[in-house]
């Protein structure tokens, strides 16, 4: 039983640009996430004629000051953080699924290579797991 699922549109469908575009930023005017502990981002993707297209998400505590989500990779026996971004290669639709502790999460996406025929559209899912 799903107690807590709220689900926010982020970017209707459009054609990706060569720069992020960020979509609908969740925060305390709409799904609230700082009350709740997961996220979702449902992805839906038409490549085109794109080499890829990338999903970046960040977090802020204030609406104002944004922190890229990061990946820990482990390199001979030395942790580092990289910037987290999602890269997908072909078309399709994808969920990306993150612990989360923010007040307002932004979600951005961009295309590399030719943006013809391409399009994405973004959504987001925050709940209590």
């Amino acid at each position: 039983m799903q107690q807590d699922y709220i689900f926010q549109s982020i970017r209707d469908a459009a054609i990706l640009t060569a720069a992020y575009v960020a979509g609908t930023v969740l925060g305390p005017s709409n799904t609230t996430p700082m009350l709740r502990n997961q996220l979702n981002v449902l992805v839906d993707l038409t490549i085109g004629s794109l080499t890829s297209a990338s999903v970046k998400v960040e977090y802020s505590n204030d609406g104002t000051d944004w922190y890229q989500e990061t990946f820990m990779s482990v390199d001979t026996g030395v942790a580092s953080g990289l910037g987290g971004i999602y890269t997908f290669v072909g078309t399709g639709k994808y969920m990306i699924s993150i612990p989360i502790k923010a007040a307002y999460i932004r979600i951005s996406g961009i295309g590399t290579g030719t943006l013809t025929g391409s399009s994405l559209k973004l959504g987001a899912i925050v709940g209590v797991v």
